[in-house]
Parts: C-alpha cells; structure tokens; sequence
C-alpha cells in the first residue's frame, strides 16, 4: 500500500504543474492577443495623425503658394507706385511756378512769359503723357459729386448755381494707378447761401441754450 500511496502522490504532483503550465499559457495568449490589439490601435491613430499633418502641410503650402503670385503680381503691377506718388511732386512745382510767374508783375503780358508758360505746358503734358502709358491718371473733380474715396474736401464754397457738395474748385490734382489711390484731389465744394444762414441761425439759437443754461 505504501507504493502505491507513494505512487499516486507522485502522480498528482506530476500533474500539479502541467495545470498550472497551462493556465498560464492562456494567460499569456490574452495577453499577447490583447497587446497585438493596442499595436494595431495605435499604429491606425499614428497613421490619422500622420494624414492630418500632411493634409495641414499641403494647405500651408498652397496658402504660401498664393500670397507668393499674389506678392508677384502686386510687385508686377504696382512696382512703381512709390516712385509714381513722388514723381507727382515734379507736377506740383511744375504748376506752382507758372502760378508764379504769371502773378509776376514785371512778366505779365510780355512775350517772354507767355514763351515760358507754353514750355511749361509742353513739359506739364510730357509728364502726364509718360504717365498715361505706366496707367496713372488724373482724378476728375471739377463738377464731380465729392468722392470721400477720392476727393478731400478743403474749403466751401459759396455757388446757388450748383448742387451742395459738388466740387467747384481743384487745389490740388488727384491721380490714380490703375485701380490704386496714389492721392486723392484737395478740392473745394459748393455750399448753397441759404444753407450757410441756416447753419449760422442753428449755432446762434444753440449758442443762446448755452448762454440760458448758465
């Protein structure tokens, strides 16, 4: 009997660790099944992350794409504009001294000065004409309705001959290139008599509510 008993105790202790080799072995299968899942988790997020990031690149890049044509375009077709508004100066002193030389009483009604200012027309046209070509124009004003886009208004002027807030005196020439404000025209506008007065009677009456409120 004692063989026996020996025997068999050999048997379940044998027996003992084949179980256990084999829950373990279940174990590990899960285990690796489930890491095998998160692998294949994460590998589908990094592949997401990597088609946002290149999408996001691609349209960083077409946006750098179209300010660069549009840089390039404006550079093309405005390149002179800061030179353009300076050249503008060579008008302006070209119109003060013919102002000059006309208000001039030893030169008025000779021939000389009328030589002279004719020179300066011919030279005042040249420049309009060169610039004509690059597409900068003069801005109309005179019996223009006032342009806040393109005119500034300066003074008012007293004329029951015109509608109120039309131009009736240049200052100073405004010019456009091509569809770009280099300067706006320095005008005069129109204001009707009777409105002057009306205007007058409403600062008189508000000065009075001022006096009375004192």
């Amino acid at each position: 009997m004692d063989k026996e008993n020996i025997k068999k105790e050999k048997e379940e202790i044998n027996n003992q660790p084949e179980e256990k080799n084999f829950d373990n072995e279940k174990d590990n299968s899960k285990k690796n099944n489930e890491n095998l899942e998160e692998k294949e988790l994460s590998l589908e997020e990094e592949i997401e992350n990597l088609k946002d990031k290149l999408a996001r690149t691609f349209a960083e890049m077409e946006n750098q794409r179209r300010r660069f044509e549009k840089e390039k375009e404006d550079a093309f077709e405005y390149g002179g504009f800061a030179f353009a508004r300076e050249s503008l100066n060579l008008l302006d002193n070209l119109e003060r001294s013919k102002i000059s030389l006309e208000n001039d009483e030893k030169l008025k009604n000779t021939e000389t000065l009328k030589k002279v200012i004719d020179h300066l027309n011919v030279i005042n046209k040249d420049i309009l004409s060169i610039f004509k070509k690059n597409n900068i124009e003069p801005i109309k004003s005179i019996n223009e309705k006032l342009d806040p886009n393109l005119h500034q208004a300066m003074m008012e002027v007293e004329d029951d001959t015109k509608e109120s807030g039309t131009i009736v005196q240049e200052i100073q020439k405004g010019f456009m290139m091509k569809d770009r404000l280099l300067r706006p025209s320095l005008v005069g506008v129109s204001k009707k008599k009777f409105e002057k007065e009306e205007d007058n009677g409403k600062k008189s009456e508000e000065n009075k509510e001022k006096e009375e409120e004192k």
